[in-house]
């Protein structure tokens, strides 16, 4: 199909609707249709399940179990120089490189305002002004729990509500600020080189984003909701280089955001690179 024209008929298509509609499916328990649906999809996308902690595809539960599934221990290698930052998954680099002005590069002809990113909040925009960015698409094929890229305690998660567009090369290049768009999670954590961002981007028939401190993330009412996790009444919720932080049921994209001056992208790491979560990506600058 034509990239332009697929990217016009997002426009036409009830995106929250066929979503609820393919969550439910993905929920199914009865064995006749799960299983067919897991079956159809792993020879399609070609899974590999033998990393896969459980290699059977029928003994999940129902398809968000088999599309979250773990995998098994020695299957990812964190990359042992603590001076980098980790892959936070599996997947594809969509773009990667430097914040400018304000804006963070999409695709050829497109780019997205930071403020509105991370929800209109401009204070949070300013600690990542003039700083680095890396855009990671997951495809249905691969892992899709999300992972710490470095040491750090959650200070803030805020949930944006927005649109469901597809997330792949066509709408990137045809769809106007898409991931500031489409409905997204922002986590903020404070580390020892300054604050990141990870940003969980969802898509059309995503069924919904997790993390492991709240669960399924899904506000009754579409509008921005920011929780405060740095209250001192709260116990710190502090995830440590290569843990889990969140998934994807029916999967999108993750957005890192660093300040200014402290992260340095690998040269080898450009964009249509494939990765996998635990290689390095970049390297933390220290502050003299």
């Amino acid at each position: 199909m034509n990239p332009k024209l697929f990217a016009l008929l997002q426009y036409l298509i009830p995106q929250h609707a066929l979503s609820r509609v393919a969550g439910w499916v993905a929920e199914c328990r009865w064995p006749w249709l799960k299983n067919r649906f897991i079956g159809i999809f792993v020879r399609h996308y070609r899974v590999d399940m033998s990393q896969a902690a459980e290699e059977d595809p029928k003994a999940y539960a129902h398809f968000n179990d088999f599309f979250t599934r773990a995998l098994k221990p020695d299957a990812r290698v964190i990359a042992e120089d603590k001076s980098q930052l980790v892959c936070p998954a599996d997947g594809q680099i969509s773009q990667i490189g430097q914040i400018e002005y304000g804006r963070i590069f999409q695709a050829k002809g497109q780019d997205y305002s930071l403020t509105e990113l991370v929800g209109g909040d401009t204070a949070l925009a300013d600690e990542f002004m003039n700083g680095a960015f890396a855009t990671i698409y997951l495809s249905p094929r691969d892992y899709h729990r999300v992972h710490m890229p470095m040491n750090g305690t959650l200070r803030s998660m805020t949930y944006v509500p927005g649109q469901l567009f597809s997330v792949n090369q066509a709408t990137a290049e045809n769809i106007p600020r898409l991931f500031a768009r489409n409905e997204r999670v922002v986590a903020i954590f404070d580390t020892e080189q300054g604050p990141m961002a990870m940003i969980l981007v969802g898509a059309m028939i995503v069924a919904s984003i997790e993390t492991v401190w709240a669960g399924l993330v899904a506000p009754v009412r579409r509008e921005i909701k920011c929780t405060d996790y740095s209250d001192e009444a709260r116990q710190p919720i502090t995830l440590k280089r290569g843990e889990e932080m969140g998934r994807f049921k029916l999967g999108s994209t993750v957005i890192l955001l660093h300040p200014k001056d402290s992260m340095k992208w690998l040269e080898s790491m450009r964009a249509g690179n494939s990765v996998r979560m635990g290689e390095a990506l970049g390297t933390v600058q220290t502050t003299p």
